[in-house]
């Protein structure tokens, strides 16, 4: 796929991986529109790229989707690719008496899930209008091998590697590709914000995500794990107890 001269918007494009897949965008010539939760990340994000183009969305909350969506075809009616990347990712531990409080309160669902789902299915009649367009999806290394103490994230990762699938097999014959990404660990808030052991490997940055998926997509490589995601996609296959057992004693620095 032609990764020059397009329109795209990324969500959760602040910070992370969504502000390094933007910076790379745009340095391939191409015009970038970033949405988050948070205003002053926001501006932060500007501030370092000042070409890009900001929006405040809460994509939790479907009334701003559906305005997201209004606002973006409104005012950039070339869009053409779609890069679903906002994410949480919380522990949840089944013991803890507040678990299904903690659950309904945290919009693992919602977040990781739902809201990619609903503004792949909004955006979409704006993509089939173009001559080349796309989806394209971050998941996560651990759709293919879960972590125990994070059920909720790895089976949203999960689903949204079937999501894509399915929804690359009904869009064969049009012009959107869909592409998975599947990061392995990555340094980024979403993963500080988890506590991850000293004892566990550090991840790869941001910039290398960005850069070996946008190399991936130029060849039209629709399903892109990345480093030990890769590992784990393999694993998945021809070992998945095993594999499911390494991860977790690893995770729990067993």
């Amino acid at each position: 796929m032609n990764i020059e001269n397009n329109t795209i918007l990324v969500t959760g494009g602040s910070t992370g991986i969504g502000f390094a897949l933007a910076e790379q965008f745009l340095a391939a010539n191409n015009n970038v529109i970033i949405c988050g939760r948070r205003a002053e990340a926001l501006l932060a994000a500007k501030q370092k790229l000042p070409k890009l183009q900001i929006r405040v969305a809460d994509l939790n909350n479907v009334d701003q989707r559906n305005s997201l969506v209004e606002w973006t075809i409104g005012n950039f009616s070339n869009l053409n690719i779609l890069v679903n990347n906002a994410g949480i990712e919380r522990e949840f531990r089944v013991k803890n008496s507040s678990l299904a409080d903690d659950f309904l309160n945290e919009n693992e669902i919602e977040t990781n899930l739902t809201a990619p789902i609903h503004l792949t299915f909004l955006l979409l009649p704006q993509l089939l209008k173009q001559r080349e367009a796309a989806v394209i999806n971050v998941s996560s290394g651990l759709g293919f091998v879960p972590i125990a103490v994070m059920p909720i994230y790895c089976a949203t990762k999960a689903a949204m590697q079937s999501f894509s699938k399915s929804l690359r097999y009904q869009l064969k014959e049009t012009n959107v590709k869909v592409f998975d990404v599947a990061p392995p660990l990555v340094e980024t808030e979403l993963h500080e914000k988890v506590g991850a052991k000293s004892s566990q490997p550090k991840g790869i940055l941001p910039e290398q995500v960005a850069k070996k998926t946008l190399q991936a997509i130029r060849k039209d490589n629709y399903e892109i794990a990345i480093g030990l995601a890769r590992v784990l996609q393999i694993a998945s296959k021809i070992a998945p107890s095993q594999m499911f057992k390494i991860i977790n004693q690893q995770a729990s620095g067993e």
